[in-house]
């Protein structure tokens, strides 16, 4: 007889710590780029997500950057400076090890912007159907 061991409840709790280790990265690379980094390409992004794995070894960045600015520059400028934020965090946040950095663009804003258009789009419309 087989026992499934993957049942909800059983096993190690889910910590708590990744997350905190997130919002501390998020918060110590928003002042970085609000502050300290004259790279160009960085001026508008805004980091919108931090994901931290269990094991405190990788931070997944997700940014994002005004809807008529390209993402490409600031990937490219975010993964530049790579290294500066690294060493930074290792400075500020108290670990043990600092997670390596990996970015990702987040095309949240640009989804937002074009669910609004659609509803200006089928607002008109109506609007054109009742007059």
């Amino acid at each position: 007889m087989d026992f499934d061991f993957k049942l909800p409840g059983l096993g190690r709790p889910e910590s708590s710590r990744p997350k905190r280790v997130a919002e501390a990265v998020k918060n110590e690379l928003t002042i970085l780029l609000l502050q300290q980094v004259a790279d160009p390409r960085l001026a508008a992004v805004r980091i919108s997500k931090v994901v931290v794995t269990p094991d405190l070894k990788q931070a997944k960045i997700y940014f994002t950057v005004p809807v008529e600015q390209e993402s490409g520059p600031a990937l490219q400028g975010m993964r530049s400076a790579k290294g500066f934020f690294r060493s930074h965090l290792a400075k500020t946040v108290n670990l043990r090890y600092t997670p390596d950095l990996l970015f990702y663009y987040d095309s949240l804003n640009e989804e937002a912007a074009r669910i609004d258009n659609l509803f200006r789009q089928i607002e008109e419309e109506r609007k054109h159907e009742q007059s």
